[in-house]
């Protein structure tokens, strides 16, 4: 990724925008085609900038793409702790503060302290088992930590009953592991849905127009009326990206969002993860074990092991860590214990075949 990436999701461009428009899903009145910026589109992006009435370009034309007349932003949250937050650029959306999670005798997170910030990517990596999952869903209030306090937007959340948590998750998109479309709903009812629940003053066509732009967001067309079963798994992944950000969230959660792709397939989710983050400013929190994708979308890489933060820091920190678990990891390297049991369970099924 170009430096020039890096810099455009600078969390502190990220605050001044926020202060200026009071909104993360914004417009800034520039000229363009209403699609996410991503590889292809960054040219359109950069001649919008150019055209600009003079807030950050980052975004400008997500609002246009909303349906929002040039000019007009998003009402500014009520939210004492919105705003606060949207105030400074260093003040966390998500922070864990000792967290720890059991399921009976199975210690899968022993207290994780760890604070999320606006306009930055945090890719969580680390073996299957040792709690990446269970983290995103204590964030979303999908499951209670055991101990330790969870903060977003500077409320705690995790003593909240579920009927006020609702507010709390409208400010949250999650992307799961397999994409969890209704199959007997068509694509279209399925990117609405979060609108019918939550969002009841909205009219049908509203609701029609919202899922068309959201379909243009993912570069996906005349498929609304199509049914699950009709896509391929790119395209699941990418409907369900859809539904995930129509309620215009503050923080998305992306829970494996390049499994069972192919490398091109997979790029494609990499690209929408970059423009959303860089464009609007998003936080977003990424659980994978798919490291070229991790490579590509992460500012920060945290790594759990035991239950436990074993290295916190940038890609770069990474790739030039001494520690023998991060390496293999990276490389995809069994442990020597593992590889010895492996030939040990190998050599009477080899002696057998030869006799």
């Amino acid at each position: 990724m170009s430096e020039t990436s890096k810099a455009d999701r600078d969390p502190s461009k990220a605050g001044n925008a926020r202060k200026e428009s009071g909104s993360l899903w914004r417009e800034n009145g520039s000229e363009g085609e209403g699609v996410l910026e991503t590889k292809e589109s960054q040219q359109v992006g950069a001649r919008s900038n150019a055209g600009g009435d003079g807030n950050t370009g980052r975004g400008s034309l997500f609002n246009e793409m909303l349906g929002r007349p040039r000019g007009e932003s998003q009402k500014a949250s009520d939210d004492p702790a919105v705003e606060s937050a949207k105030k400074t650029s260093v003040e966390p959306i998500v922070r864990l503060v000792n967290v720890s999670k059991s399921f009976g005798s199975l210690h899968v997170l022993r207290n994780i302290s760890l604070d999320i910030y606006p306009g930055k990517t945090t890719v969580i990596i680390g073996p299957s088992g040792t709690g990446k999952s269970v983290l995103l869903k204590i964030i979303c209030g999908l499951l209670k930590p055991d101990s330790g306090e969870v903060w977003f937007r500077g409320q705690r959340v995790d003593e909240l009953e579920d009927r006020d948590l609702v507010g709390i998750r409208k400010r949250m998109g999650m992307l799961f592991q397999m994409g969890a479309l209704f199959d007997s709903m068509t694509v279209g009812e399925n990117i609405v849905f979060p609108l019918v629940e939550h969002n009841r003053k909205m009219s049908a066509s509203q609701r029609h127009e919202r899922c068309q732009k959201m379909l243009k967001v993912v570069a996906l067309k005349d498929v609304a009326n199509k049914m699950p079963s009709e896509l391929s798994g790119g395209q699941k992944k990418r409907v369900a990206l859809a539904r995930a950000i129509i309620l215009e969230p503050e923080l998305v959660l992306y829970d494996e969002p390049t499994t069972g792709l192919d490398p091109i397939r997979s790029d494609v989710i990499n690209e929408l993860i970059l423009g959303l983050t860089r464009q609007l400013g998003l936080a977003s929190i990424a659980v994978t074990h798919d490291m070229i994708s991790a490579d590509k979308i992460a500012d920060r890489m945290v790594m759990l092991y035991d239950g436990k933060i074993v290295i916190d820091g940038s890609p770069q920190a990474f790739h030039h860590s001494d520690n023998d678990l991060v390496n293999r990891f990276i490389r995809g390297q069994a442990d020597e214990q593992e590889l010895a049991a492996i030939r040990e369970g190998i050599k009477p099924v080899a002696r057998h075949e030869d006799q």
